[in-house]
Formats: structure tokens, C-alpha cells, sequence
């Protein structure tokens, strides 16, 4: 997923730094989909002392193109592969909803569940994936991630904080919680950047454990270098250093 900055974007600004004890909650339709938008950010706020946890909303059985592998067997596959990624930025707490791939919607039934994990989690920020198709980088849109996005943006508003939202949630002993920030990667609102340059090769190193998807050869690291490099560029961070950009969203 390629950052979106450039002609006619918001201005990034670069981000201060995450404080130590920082709750952090990423969610994504699919395993690796965090490691692609995010993984840098994540290894350098664990670096700084804040907890990152991950829920992952589909099972990601229809990824891959080996078709002697069952769906079932690529699901577990797929877990695996995010338990390992996350590993790799400092992450331990990695939930799976285990909805069907590529048939998501921002339903009630997927509301409720995300809105289980942010009540449990309890986080002062959530990352997730933009509900907006972008038309420019169409691979940034996937249905599931539009899904996603849009199923997050309700959990954290209204869902999460109202205890009338989903009344199962308060009978399980979930009190309801107030998410101050969204943070929403792949957009082209993104208006906050992330240095990642100290962390690049721990996003690599957790982008190399998703092998049932191709990403553990040579090839993504020149792109991301473009990609990020750019994005730093645009942050004023200066020729050579890498970031990830986000629209940050105030939600308290």
C-alpha cells in the first residue's frame, strides 16, 4: 500500500512520539494487511514503551494462489504467519474473528465484535484501515478493508462508548470505552507521519513471515524504500529517512 501524499493533500506533520504505557489496538481485514500500512509504526512505539495489540477481522483463507492447499489449512497458515510478524515488532496480543475472507461487511454482527475486543483492550488509540475507496491506488481498497475501516469507525463511534450499543457486551461484564484517537492508514487524508527509519528492518523482517503471500523475497523493499522515502520527503524529514503516514482522527 503505497502512502498517499502529494498535490493537494493535507500537510504532514511529523509525529512526536508515542509515551510509554500507550494502549494501542490495530485492526485489519487480513494478516499482513497491518505489516503493509503499519508494522514500522508499530515496532517504533513497542520500542518506546507502549502495548500494541492486533485484532484481525477475516480467517484470510482466500489468499495465496496454491490451489493444492486447502482454505482451512491457508487459514491456519495465515494466523501462524501474523502470530510470527508480530513477533517482530514487539506485539504478543494478536485477536482473529476469523470472518470470512473476502466477503466482509460492516455489519452489526462485526461491529459488536470489534467493539467486544476495544472494550476488553480498553486502548487510547485505534489504527485502522480507511472505509474510502481510493480511486488512485485502487490495491489500498479492497473490499475487506473498506469493510474494516468502516466496521472500526463504528466501534470506536458510537459502539465502544455507548452502553446501549450491543446490550450483550454489558451482560458479559464489557463496560463501555471512550477511544480518544483513530489513527487511519492507506488514506489520502493522511496528515501525520511516523519516522521509521530506525525500524524499516523489523517491518521487513515481519513482512517476510507472510510466505504463503510472496513477501518474504527481495522485491518489497526497494518499493517500500520509494514509498516511504517519499512519504518522509514530504514530511520534511529529509532525503534518507523512511516514514508511515496517517489521518488522525480526534474522537473524544
Amino acid at each position: 500500500m503505497a502512502p498517499d501524499v502529494g498535490a493537494g493533500r493535507p500537510v504532514l506533520t511529523v509525529d512526536v512520539g508515542t509515551p510509554a504505557g500507550t494502549r494501542v489496538l490495530v485492526v485489519s481485514a487480513h494478516p499482513d494487511d497491518v505489516d503493509f500500512g503499519a508494522a514500522g509504526s508499530v515496532a517504533t512505539w513497542t520500542a518506546a514503551g507502549a502495548e500494541v495489540a492486533y485484532c484481525i477481522v477475516t480467517d484470510g483463507q482466500a489468499g495465496g494462489s496454491d490451489r493444492s492447499i486447502s482454505r482451512e489449512e491457508m487459514a491456519a497458515i495465515r494466523r501462524d504467519e501474523q502470530r510470527a510478524a508480530a513477533k517482530e515488532v514487539g506485539v504478543a496480543d494478536v485477536t482473529f474473528l476469523g470472518f470470512p475472507d473476502g466477503r466482509l461487511t460492516p455489519s452489526l454482527e462485526v461491529r459488536a465484535a470489534l467493539s467486544r475486543v476495544i472494550r476488553t483492550f480498553r486502548p487510547d488509540r485505534v489504527v485502522a484501515q480507511s472505509p474510502e475507496r481510493n480511486w488512485a491506488r485502487i490495491y489500498a481498497s479492497h473490499p475487506d478493508h473498506l469493510a474494516a475501516g468502516e466496521a472500526t469507525a463504528c466501534a470506536v463511534y458510537p459502539d465502544a462508548r455507548n452502553p446501549f450499543a450491543h446490550p450483550e457486551l454489558l451482560a458479559e461484564g464489557l463496560e463501555p470505552h471512550v477511544v480518544p484517537e483513530l489513527w487511519v492508514m492507506a488514506t489520502e487524508r493522511a496528515d501525520r507521519a511516523v519516522d521509521v527509519t530506525d525500524a524499516f528492518g523489523r517491518k521487513l523482517a515481519a513482512l517476510a513471515c507472510h510466505r504463503s503471500q510472496g513477501t518474504d523475497g527481495g522485491h518489497l523493499e526497494p518499493m517500500l524504500r520509494e514509498w516511504m522515502g517519499s512519504t518522509a520527503v514530504a514530511a520534511g524529514l529529509g532525503e534518507g529517512r523512511l516514514a508511515e503516514a496517517f489521518h488522525v482522527v480526534a474522537t473524544a
